[in-house]
């Protein structure tokens, strides 16, 4: 566009020639800032998107298998109270260890258990009939396991004791209405022992040296330079209590800190100068809920490694289960948060 310059002062034609370039930046700089919050725009759409992803990626909170579990723990009679009937120290923070390390700081100079009311657990069936069945199983993947007549029979009456339980009448009209389960108690109860009791080979060109239950409760070592399995609070106690078990901490996230009233602990230990740099258990459960929530994780799944996320009473944790053919290999709980931590607002001071 030409400028008419003709009876224009020098002072206005210099007054028009400076604000005409004025305004033609005022104009560009106005595109440029559409371009740029356009540009913004999409650069936060772009992140919403990769973080809707992350989110996908993550387990959301399975709130039927919830429900079913927190009506398990209502029902769990035999769960022992803590201060109560147990009291347990947590310690320190232990440290991180590299699979194989056999020497690590010991972040806990005391046990974890201080005390458990021994009398509670002989006069409770389940638990009585679960330590009978704690020294039936050989240590060692490898070295096939050998079935005798008595424990055969100790097999049996633990699992009528434990389906004798509402806990697992529970769970076991649960399973029947997913169909998953017989009605019939007998097949219900075969289809446990097949689950948790079958032998099967945990290590290539050896006998039958392993099973669901000897790994989750008992506990095993591989190779001789790894503790594998070993997620029962029972064992740990009585192991703890014998001097074979040495408690080395606790293991969580800065902001979530155990106390002594949590019923699952992340930890680190030691066993037959052996070391599990992370382990995690339920804290004075039943064996019948344990069995029971992991028997319906393990059925209502085909997948070999099957990982759900539930909130149990305060805790929120993830449940493992790894099958082996058709039965159990492993099964454990993961702690996440506990005491609720998981619904408080963000604000809060315990995130």
């Amino acid at each position: 566009m030409r400028i008419n310059v003709r009876g224009a002062t020098p002072a206005r034609y210099e007054e028009r020639v400076k604000t005409r370039p004025e305004r033609l930046c005022s104009a560009s700089s106005r595109t440029g800032r559409s371009i740029m919050a356009a540009r913004f725009c999409g650069l936060l759409a772009l992140l919403a998107v990769c973080l809707s992803g992350l989110d996908a990626s993550r387990p959301a909170v399975n709130q039927e298998l919830s429900n079913i579990f927190n009506e398990l723990w209502t029902l769990d009679v035999n769960r022992l109270t803590p201060d109560t009937d147990y009291t347990i120290s947590v310690q320190g923070r232990a440290s991180f260890v590299s699979p194989g390390s056999h020497v690590v700081p010991d972040h806990a100079s005391q046990p974890l258990f201080s005390n458990v009311n021994e009398r509670k657990l002989t006069n409770t069936t389940t638990f009585s009939l679960l330590i009978k069945l704690l020294d039936n199983y050989e240590r060692s993947t490898g070295v096939a396991e050998r079935v005798t007549t008595e424990e055969q029979a100790e097999m049996n009456l633990f699992l009528d004791a434990v389906l004798e339980t509402e806990v697992m009448k529970r769970a076991h009209r649960y399973l029947v209405s997913k169909r998953q389960s017989s009605a019939d108690l007998r097949s219900f109860k075969s289809q446990l022992f097949l689950i948790w009791f079958h032998l099967y080979h945990r290590k290539r060109n050896a006998g039958l040296d392993s099973c669901g239950f000897e790994h989750v409760f008992v506990g095993e070592t591989k190779s001789g330079s790894e503790i594998i399995g070993f997620h029962n609070w029972i064992q740990f106690y009585l192991q703890e209590k014998n001097s074979h078990l040495d408690y080395k901490g606790y293991k969580a996230r800065d902001h979530d800190l155990p106390d002594q009233d949590d019923h699952v602990l992340n930890l680190q230990f030691s066993w037959h100068g052996l070391v599990k740099p992370v382990g995690s258990a339920f804290i004075g459960t039943s064996p019948e809920f344990e069995m029971a929530i992991f028997t319906i994780v393990f059925l209502m799944s085909t997948e070999r490694r099957t990982t759900v996320l539930v909130n149990i009473d305060q805790c929120r944790m993830e449940l493992v289960v790894i099958r082996q053919g058709r039965s159990l290999g492993t099964a454990y709980p993961k702690l996440i948060s506990s005491n609720s931590r998981h619904v408080r607002q963000p604000h809060s001071h315990s995130h």
